[in-house]
C-alpha cells in the first residue's frame, strides 16, 4: 500500500502543479472566448454550480481566505456576473448568485472545457474513464470532508484513518477488482 500512496501522492503533486500554472487557464479562457481574470473563474464556476453561496462557503471550497474572495466577489458583480445578496435564512450572510451573463460565460467556459478534456481523454478506454470519474469523486468528496474536519475538529485523524481504510476495503472488494 506504501507504493500506491506514493504514487497517489506524486500524481496529485503533479495535477496540482498544472492546475496552478496560469497557462492552462489561459488556454481554457482563450478558448472560451471570454475575458476574465483567471484569479475570478474558480469562483464563477463555483457560485454558478453550487450557488447562491454565502462567501464564506465560497472562500473555503476555493481553498482562499474571506477578504480575498470577499474582493473577487465584488469584481466579479462589477462585471456583471453575479451579484451579491442578504442571505435567505440569515441575513448576516452574504450570498453570491449567477446572474444570466454569469451563466452565459460559465456555458462557454463549459464548452471549451469539454473540448479539451475530450482531446486530452481522445484514446482512453470509456470504462476506465468512467471509473476514473467515480474514484476521483468519491476522493474529493472524501478530501472535502477530511478537510471541513478538520477545520472543526470534529474528527481525529484515527476516524480519518478508519475512513480511508474503510474506502480502499470497498475498492478493493468491487468487481472491477476482482
Amino acid at each position: 500500500m506504501k507504493r500506491e500512496l506514493r504514487q497517489l501522492r506524486e500524481a496529485l503533486l503533479d495535477l496540482t502543479g498544472v492546475l496552478n500554472r496560469p497557462q492552462p487557464d489561459a488556454a481554457l479562457i482563450a478558448l472560451a472566448g471570454v475575458d476574465l481574470d483567471r484569479a475570478l473563474f474558480p469562483l464563477l464556476a463555483r457560485i454558478e454550480r453550487r450557488g447562491p453561496l454565502g462567501i464564506g462557503e465560497l472562500a473555503e471550497l476555493c481553498g482562499r481566505d474571506y477578504t480575498t474572495v470577499s474582493r473577487q466577489v465584488a469584481k466579479l458583480e462589477a462585471l456583471g456576473l453575479v451579484l451579491r445578496r442578504a442571505n435567505r435564512e440569515d441575513a448576516r450572510i452574504t450570498d453570491a448568485a449567477i446572474t444570466a451573463k454569469g451563466r452565459a460565460m460559465t456555458g462557454a467556459l463549459d464548452e471549451a472545457r469539454e473540448r479539451i478534456l475530450t482531446s486530452l481523454l481522445a484514446e482512453w478506454d470509456r470504462r476506465d474513464l468512467a471509473e476514473l470519474a467515480r474514484l476521483l469523486r468519491q476522493f474529493a468528496d472524501d478530501a472535502l470532508r477530511f478537510v471541513r474536519a478538520a477545520g472543526s475538529h470534529k474528527t481525529s485523524a484515527a476516524t480519518s484513518g478508519r475512513v480511508a481504510r474503510l474506502r480502499l476495503l470497498r475498492m478493493a472488494k468491487s468487481p472491477a477488482n476482482t
